[in-house]
């Protein structure tokens, strides 16, 4: 196998960090699955390190795993990247078309998307990502490709994906500390969207709802182009919190019957339902009643869905998307949580499960692994565009920093 053939995903998440290894081959449109790996994370905190040996242990042992696993050496990968401290916005790029025959070019195409990151930002932020969204021709819009086209004057609408660049830095700096080359950063909430979403359900309108532990990034798509993200500061973690501190118990007990007991439909929950701590674990005490701990995890999933319903007023979205919301993450196994989303935000409400696979599929085939699986399919389709043509634009210095700290770690490491 080529390096070219092998495909690797590496999601950094506040809990667990997830590492794939996947073969492209030419004549399958599939990755097939060679090797799965987890470890769990303490070190990361709402998506940000706060621990820069605890996630270089943690990123060590799931590439580990997943090495002898697939028995591929990981030595490249797609990285995720999340945390409140990422937001979006959009920009606009013009140039004029550079061939005397008025043919746009890859080069134009390029151009013109250097152009539109020519954005005004605080000193301490990077530009991640920049999707094109659609292209304009001399004043024709809503064009997806333009090589090919004629014309004389060339924009672009794109969204531009930022991020804290002191962040973007303690990440990039724990995956190069492991060994691995970084191919590119990719924001969880669109690498989760890769795996998960239709291409249908993207040109009718959805939203992305990935809830992780520390955080919940969301993406809204319309007409196959991608209008908006954002990353809220709650997700599943917070539920554990609400309970260990409802029932004055450890986290780890609460999360156990977050998992085992739990629900986001207290309405549906017999009050005579008693759950016994001490049945759970021997050293906590007390009796509770199932409803209680439903009303708990219901007014904290309600607050979460509110909190994206927000997201969408924002951009004149709310109950307006027709393909409804898609819920994916760890955070979307919770007992309840379809009802839940379609209730508060009035949309038609699914779970997201990665699609399109082949191998060892069986321990994928889990919401929490939607932004892993989408990191590996970055690759496969136009380099991640989100669109049905013209591609996604690769930033050359992945997110501003990448290739300048990629020597600076290279020199300094052993």
């Amino acid at each position: 196998m080529s390096k070219g053939d092998i495909l690797v995903g590496i999601d950094v998440g506040t809990s667990v960090v997830r590492t794939i290894v996947s073969q492209r081959k030419n004549d399958e449109e599939k990755p097939l699955i060679l090797g799965v790996g987890e470890a769990f994370s303490s070190g990361i905190s709402n998506g940000v390190i706060v621990d820069v040996e605890e996630t270089i242990s943690a990123i060590t042992k799931s590439k580990e795993e997943a090495e002898r696993i697939s028995g591929v050496p990981v030595e490249h990968a797609y990285i995720s990247i999340n945390g409140s401290h990422i937001c979006s916005q959009f920009s606009k790029g013009v140039v004029a078309v550079s061939r005397a025959d008025g043919e746009i070019s890859e080069e134009d195409v390029n151009r013109v998307i250097n152009a539109a990151q020519a954005i005004s930002m605080p000193n301490n932020k990077e530009i991640i990502d920049i999707i094109p969204c659609n292209y304009i021709i001399d004043g024709q819009d809503q064009i997806k490709d333009p090589v090919g086209m004629n014309g004389v004057r060339l924009e672009v609408n794109a969204l531009v994906i930022e991020g804290t660049a002191p962040f973007i830095k303690n990440l990039m700096k724990c995956v190069q500390r492991c060994g691995i080359d970084i191919d590119d950063l990719v924001f969880a909430s669109l690498a989760a969207a890769k795996s998960v979403l239709l291409k249908r359900q993207k040109e009718l309108g959805v939203v992305i709802v990935d809830i992780g532990k520390g955080t919940t990034g969301i993406s809204v798509f319309e007409d196959g182009n991608i209008l908006y993200s954002s990353v809220i500061p709650i997700g599943a973690g917070h539920i554990t919190n609400d309970i260990a501190i409802g029932l004055r118990t450890s986290i780890d007990v609460a999360e156990k019957i977050k998992l085992g007991y739990g629900t986001a439909l207290s309405k549906e929950v017999n009050k005579k339902d008693k759950i016994n701590i001490s049945e759970i674990d021997e050293n906590e005490e007390g009796i509770f009643s199932r409803r209680y701990i439903a009303e708990i995890i219901e007014a904290r999933i309600e607050e979460i869905f509110s909190m994206v319903d927000k997201e969408l007023k924002k951009i004149d979205k709310s109950g307006m998307l027709p393909a409804g919301v898609v819920v994916t993450g760890g955070g979307a196994k919770m007992s309840g949580i379809v009802p839940m989303a379609k209730e508060v935000l009035k949309l038609p409400a699914q779970i997201g499960f990665p699609m399109e696979l082949n191998g060892i599929v069986d321990r994928i085939n889990d919401p929490s692994f939607a932004t892993a699986v989408g990191l590996i399919m970055w690759e496969s389709d136009e380099n991640g565009s989100f669109s049905s043509g013209g591609g996604r634009f690769k930033m050359p210095s992945l997110g501003g920093v990448g290739q300048k700290m990629r020597k600076i770690f290279k020199t300094f490491l052993p």
